[in-house]
């Protein structure tokens, strides 16, 4: 019943991490809500991130849109971090994650009223972004160290690098993002395994639906634009922003009581 229930309430997740990157606001604590600690709701969420970034590769990769060789210079700058936030994230105490997590998904609710949806960036050459990539990379191995941690809200920090920094149209900014996030995921996936924090059914599950999402997501956005998508962004605290918040202030009660 819980894997039924991971496949039916977040496909659209899918969409959201890819688009937006606010997906694990909902899957995480969806996760824990379900019963597992905050180490292998953690580690069992990485299984769905893995696997649906690969599908929504596969989908910008169809519709012709990509660029490998800078997507994996920028991810490259990830791994060090990845690798030492996953190691973090299975040591620290639940009680601790549960604070953690709950100062963060008050931050990212509220960044998601601010991401730079439907906003115009640049078209650029991969030799035109050698130019702007410099200074890029030392903030992504704090993204990767994020990233390996939690997980929760990075596309959104993510946006901010390659939107802000580099000035690359949203469309090229979820392309980077999908890659990246799938290159930094594996080792601290391997990690969270490595350490018995992974829940395969309800990861399997929970990757099915998200994997579905990105796919639908990724070509849309080619073909519509992002602008398509903002009403997703927040759709979930829209429908049922009670639930929400109890869901909250349930998880981590150290920092709500």
């Amino acid at each position: 019943m819980a894997s039924v229930y991971v496949i039916r309430h977040w496909r659209h997740c899918g969409h959201d991490k890819r688009d937006g990157g606010g997906g694990s606001t909902l899957t995480l604590p969806a996760l824990i809500f379900l019963g597992l600690d905050g180490a292998t709701a953690n580690g069992t969420n990485r299984i769905a991130i893995f696997i649906q970034n690969i599908a929504a590769i596969l989908s910008f990769r169809g519709e012709n849109v990509h660029q490998f060789r800078t997507s994996f210079k920028l991810a490259v700058w990830t791994l060090p971090g990845a690798i030492i936030g996953a190691m973090a994230a299975v040591r620290i105490s639940d009680e601790w994650f549960q604070k953690i997590l709950g100062i963060v998904l008050i931050f990212v609710v509220i960044s998601m009223m601010f991401s730079p949806s439907g906003k115009k960036g640049d078209f650029l050459s991969e030799a035109q972004l050698k130019k702007r990539t410099w200074f890029v990379y030392p903030s992504l191995f704090m993204v990767g160290f994020y990233g390996g941690f939690i997980q929760v809200g990075i596309g959104f920090i993510l946006m901010a690098i390659l939107f802000h920094l580099m000035r690359l149209d949203l469309l090229l900014v979820n392309m980077h993002k999908v890659f990246i996030v799938l290159v930094y995921t594996l080792p601290a996936l391997l990690i969270f395994i490595w350490n018995g924090n992974v829940d395969w059914a309800l990861g399997l599950s929970l990757a099915a639906g998200n994997s579905f999402g990105a796919w639908w997501a990724a070509k849309l956005s080619v073909k519509k634009g992002i602008a398509l998508f903002d009403i997703f962004y927040l759709s979930p605290f829209y429908l049922w922003p009670a639930n929400f918040w109890n869901c909250i202030s349930q998880y981590c009660p150290p920092f709500f009581t």
